[in-house]
């Protein structure tokens, strides 16, 4: 089996998959501000199960992943995202990735990113702009999309930022407008702010693959394939799509080494220490974030310089 680690600012979520591509194990956790626990728990639930023969880690906390796992192979986001993609739909050329702060877009050719996107401070076209406002309209988030698609007539919403797009909903609250028509238009809203601030510019082709945990939204599936004009297809395992892709490189670069790095499950009863300090030796006073284990230092990143960087 091969271990996949996506590290993200909302969750972490780990696969175990097998020589087939098949997920024998999986974990989706958010990782409430404490994300070395959140992937020592990820980790838990596979424990034990099977021997791992390869460890790779993704999303933007996949250096500090691959620091506890040790891992065999650290890759970006964009990478991990394109590859878990083209294996479940080998001719895509498009893919759509939402999560809880963080939405991109990926143009492939032949199985091959050639083109991405992010987004950049605004979170508006992303997963916690839903969130803030079912918390605002105390509705389950869970239940967003089965709301959003009973609506007849979807609501209007400003959506460029999630400021504008209270305001506009409390309006729309005052005016009379039901429940699911609001839900509705802040699911369009969203997928309209995708479009314009991630997407701008990007040659939007099918096939087109929808993955991250918005893309279990069924309402915000609909907005997209209304405004695109376009099928849009979601995998099973859109959630952990990244985590699919880390362990997929895993298994590749395996093939030319005789044995993993991976520490084993035994992380997962290790304690570790996180730290940082700034470094004063220049003008550029980089944070240094150092992280320890039994009074080991395991690796340190963050100057500018390389001066107190140690890999793991």
């Amino acid at each position: 089996m091969w271990l996949g680690v996506d590290v993200g600012s909302v969750s972490v979520d780990t696969v175990l998959i097998n020589d087939k591509i098949e997920v024998f194990k999986s974990a989706y956790l958010l990782t409430a501000g404490m994300p070395i626990e959140a992937i020592k728990e990820g980790l838990r639930k596979s424990r034990d199960s099977v021997p791992v023969l390869g460890v790779g880690t993704t999303g933007s906390g996949r250096e500090l992943a691959a620091v506890l796992t040790n891992a065999d192979i650290v890759k970006n986001e964009i990478t991990a995202h394109a590859i878990a993609a083209a294996h479940f739909v080998p001719d895509v050329r498009t893919v759509i990735e939402i999560g809880g702060q963080d939405s991109k877009i990926i143009i492939l050719k032949d199985g091959i990113p050639v083109d991405f996107a992010m987004n950049t401070v605004c979170a508006a076209g992303t997963g916690s702009f839903l969130d803030h406002q079912a918390q605002r309209l105390g509705i389950p988030i869970e239940k967003f999309g089965q709301l959003a698609l009973q609506s007849k007539s979807p609501a209007r919403i400003a959506g460029r930022c999630t400021v504008f797009a209270e305001s506009d909903m409390i309006h729309k609250q005052q005016l009379g407008y039901g429940i699911e028509d609001i839900i509705a238009g802040l699911c369009k809203s969203l997928v309209r702010n995708y479009l314009v601030n991630v997407a701008k510019g990007k040659p939007i082709l099918p096939p087109i693959v929808f993955q991250g945990g918005v893309a279990s939204n069924e309402g915000i599936r609909k907005a997209l394939e209304e405004e695109l004009g376009m099928k849009v297809f979601v995998p099973t395992y859109n959630k952990l799509m990244g985590a699919i892709g880390a362990a997929m490189l895993a298994k590749k670069v395996m093939k030319d080494k005789r044995k993993t790095s991976f520490r084993g499950f035994d992380i997962c009863d290790m304690e570790f220490n996180t730290q940082s300090f700034i470094c004063e030796d220049c003008p550029n006073t980089c944070e240094i974030v150092k992280i320890s284990s039994n009074g080991k230092v395991l690796a340190t990143w963050g100057s500018r310089c390389g001066k107190w960087d140690l890999s793991k």
